[in-house]
Order: C-alpha cells, then structure tokens, then sequence
C-alpha cells in the first residue's frame, strides 16, 4: 500500500509508527529547550507547540496527537513537572489531533485551511490547561498563565506553519 503521506492517507503502520515516534522526540526536545517557569500555576512556558504544529500540519491527526502528547507529556516528565503529565497527554494530544485533521480533511490545503487548524488547535490547548489549572490552583492562578499560553499558540504558529510548509515541499513523499 503506497500513499502520499501528506493526503492524510496511511503509506504503512511501520511508516507512521517512525515518523510519529521522531516527531514525539522532537516535540519533547522543543518542549524543554526553552523553559520559562510561571509560579502561579507550577507550569510553564516553552516552544513545543511550534513541533506539534509541524507534526500535525505536515502529516496529519495520528501523528500530530501522538507526538503532541507523547512529545510534550515525556518533556513534563523529564523536567519535573509531574502534576502536568497526564493532563499535558491529553490536552497535547487534542492539539495535534485537531489541527492535523483540520488540515488534511478535503482535498484543498488552502492557507485559511491551515490557520484555522492552527488556531482551532491553539486555542484548545490554551482552554485545556486554563480548565485543569483552575482545579489543580484555582481560578486567579490559572488566569495569569492564559497570557503566557496565548504567545506559546502565537509561537506554535509562527513558527510552525512556515515550518511544515517547507517540510512539505521538501519531502512530498516518503518512499521505502
């Protein structure tokens, strides 16, 4: 079975298995190169979101939750952030999931396609950590990281829509 793996279409479950689980580590390796802690909430702000956007808008949903979750859920773990783990799995993986299937449903790939899966995958990971700050350290703390996770969307973004765009010029296909 020989697809496109950009059409949104499974080449082979080794392929997707190597590119999700290299996409994880690099999600995982953003997440912590930049690390500014936010005291209110025992959370913090990082560049991860720019890889996730890059693993789900270049290969699509399987790959964009897996390593969005895994990826960012293995950087709380490494780093310390324990209480973050479990809710990272989950509100990281949404964040990829949605945005790669967003982006490769139909067969257009127009840029407000790609926003829109962008910010409707922002904007879920910026809600995600409000709702389970609130419980974990009440609602003024959770409020003072929306800020902090509104520029980490920005940056998700920026810097990872012009990122998968190149990837997927560069590499239209993997072949074996």
């Amino acid at each position: 079975m020989s697809h496109d793996i950009f059409s949104g279409k499974e080449k082979s479950s080794i392929s997707q298995i190597a590119i999700a689980a290299v996409m994880a580590a690099l999600v995982c390796v953003t997440t912590m190169l930049i690390q500014v802690p936010i005291p209110a909430t025992e959370g913090f702000f990082n560049i991860g979101d720019a890889m996730i956007m890059v693993a789900a808008l270049t290969f699509g949903p399987l790959v964009g939750g897996i390593a969005g979750g895994i990826g960012s859920s293995l950087a709380d773990l490494i780093g310390g952030w324990y209480i973050y783990v479990i809710p990272t799995l989950f509100i990281k993986g949404v964040e990829g999931l949605l945005a790669g299937w967003i982006s490769s449903r139909g067969d257009d790939r127009s840029f407000r396609k790609v926003l829109l899966a962008w910010i409707v995958g922002g904007f879920e990971m910026v809600l995600g950590y409000f709702t389970v700050q609130v419980f974990i350290k009440g609602f003024n703390a959770a409020l003072v990281e929306v800020p902090f996770n509104l520029v980490q969307m920005a940056v998700g973004g920026i810097v990872g829509i012009p990122l998968s765009t190149a990837v997927r010029r560069y590499l239209p296909t993997l072949s074996r």
